[in-house]
Order: C-alpha cells, then sequence, then structure tokens
C-alpha cells in the first residue's frame, strides 16, 4: 500500500477506535473517511457496540448502507457526539479547505452541529498557509453573477465539469460547484465570511468555525499524530 494510502487508512481507523458505544456519529465524504466507516463496521460486528450515522452525501450513505452501520437523520439527532471527516488542507490553527468531493454543504452543516469535529489526514494535508482551491457550492440561477463578484475579491472561479458526464458537476442539491484559486489565502476567516455572504451561495469549502472543537488525526509512518483544539478533549 502506498505510504498516502496508508497514512490514510491508518489516521481513520484511529478515528473509529474513538466512538463509545451508543454514539450518534456525522460520516463524512471522501477516501479518508471512507476508512473510518471500514473500521466502525468492523466493530459493530465484533465488539457489538451500537452507532448510528449522519452521512453527509448519498455515496456516503449507500458505503455506509453496504457496510451495515445503521443510518439515522439530523432531524432525529440533531447534535451528533462527533463527526468524522478528511480535508484537502489543514493549517496550524486546524482551519480547513475541505469540498473536494463536492459534499461540502451538508459537512458543513453536520460539523457545526456536532460537539466534537475529527479530522482524518496524511501528511500532506498539512500546510502552513491554505493555498489550495476554494470549493463554492452555487445555485444554478446565481452562477454568472457569483463568478463576477468572486473575481472582485482576486478570485479565479472555474465551475467543476464531471469526469464521467459532460457538463458540471452537481451537487447533492442540485447546485454547482466553483472551484476558486485565490493563491495564498492569508485571512481565511475573513474569506470565508465574504464567500457566503454573497447572494447565491449555499456554502463555501472554507470551514474557520470549528477549530476549538476539532481534533486532528495525521496518519504517519511510525502510527498517528494527534493535535487537539481546546474543547476537544472529552471525546
Amino acid at each position: 500500500m502506498p505510504s498516502a494510502d496508508r497514512a490514510k487508512r491508518d489516521a481513520g481507523y484511529y478515528a473509529a477506535d474513538l466512538v463509545k458505544n451508543g454514539m450518534i456519529l456525522g460520516l463524512g465524504t471522501g477516501s479518508t473517511a471512507y476508512h473510518a466507516m471500514v473500521r466502525l463496521s468492523v466493530r459493530i460486528r465484533e465488539e457489538g457496540i451500537f452507532v448510528a450515522g449522519i452521512p453527509t452525501s448519498h455515496q456516503t450513505a449507500m458505503r455506509a448502507r453496504e457496510l451495515r452501520i445503521p443510518l439515522t437523520t439530523l432531524d432525529d439527532h440533531p447534535s451528533p457526539d462527533l463527526a468524522i471527516d478528511g480535508a484537502d488542507q489543514v493549517d496550524p490553527l486546524l482551519r480547513l479547505v475541505k469540498g473536494r468531493g463536492a459534499a461540502l454543504t451538508r459537512e458543513k452543516v453536520v460539523a457545526d452541529a456536532a460537539k466534537h469535529l475529527v479530522i482524518v489526514a496524511d501528511p500532506g494535508k498539512l500546510v502552513q498557509v491554505l493555498s489550495g482551491p476554494v470549493p463554492v457550492e452555487v445555485i444554478p440561477f446565481a452562477i454568472t453573477p457569483v463568478m463576477r463578484a468572486i473575481r472582485t475579491l482576486d478570485g479565479d472561479p472555474r465551475v467543476r465539469e464531471g469526469k464521467a458526464k459532460d457538463g458540471p458537476v452537481i451537487t447533492d442539491n442540485g447546485n454547482y460547484i466553483l472551484d476558486c484559486r485565490f493563491g495564498e489565502i492569508p485571512d481565511p476567516v475573513r474569506l470565508e465570511e465574504q464567500l457566503t455572504a454573497l447572494p447565491g451561495v449555499v456554502e463555501c469549502g472554507l470551514f474557520c468555525r470549528y477549530m476549538e472543537k476539532t481534533t486532528l488525526v495525521v496518519g504517519e509512518e511510525r502510527g498517528c499524530r494527534v493535535v487537539l483544539g481546546r474543547r476537544a478533549q472529552g471525546i
């Protein structure tokens, strides 16, 4: 197994082992979160723990059913015990860029609702300054004015195109994704506020409000390194 894949697996397994019997979980979207779900499935089968997951995408829901992880909703459990998810970039203050899987809006809803947020990553996701493309979910009606407004913020927005279909990627919410390049982002908190304030924007992939309740698990060659936010002690 390549080292990056092994790091993702180890981090995902570590996160799944933080789960306690009876917990309600947010289940993120993407390859690293999937490793956590695989390990969680084993624990359900072999240890007999009971958990229920709130999926952040149709893909995650399908995978959870295949792994026999019980599912629930935010309507029934509006304050999950913790959410397990991945990230595209993480800075030293535990601010994130997310959304490569186009599930950023549901991921942010679940992250906001959860008491704790566990982010699993390989070392390649760690950066000193956030600089990756920032996904922005936009209603189709507003795509042109939103792109124009993002350019005034010194961004370079591109409509994300499908890989196995012609045309734009459509989110689970029926919207488009703009991948917006800003170069280095010295003030991601302000940029998140500016992007989400634009009419027609549903959400953006900057996650800057959850630093204190975040636990970062980084898979490394000699095990996992864990970084705790101020309020992440009680998992």
